[in-house]
């Protein structure tokens, strides 16, 4: 069980809000928390890559970079 789970409801509709919860896991990686990722509402059309590709948050690296580190490190992602 993850002791921090983020929990995103935006996709499209607002490209840096879609990508905090990604962000936020990422940085809880990095001190060695363990996260997990829960998406609801508009959030899971992320999963699909065609949609991911789009979303350019501002000021972050592309969604597809944030999600894609999750990835690597085991991160869950409930849909």
């Amino acid at each position: 069980m993850a002791d921090l789970l983020f929990v995103g409801t935006h996709a499209t509709d607002d490209p840096t809000r879609a990508a905090l919860p990604f962000l936020c896991a990422t940085g809880a990686l990095a001190n060695k928390i363990d996260v997990a990722v829960a998406l609801l509402a508009e959030a899971p059309y992320l999963m699909k890559e065609e949609i991911a590709r789009t979303v350019l948050p501002v000021g972050f690296k592309p969604l597809t970079e944030l999600m894609q580190q999750c990835r690597d490190a085991g991160v869950p992602i409930y849909v």
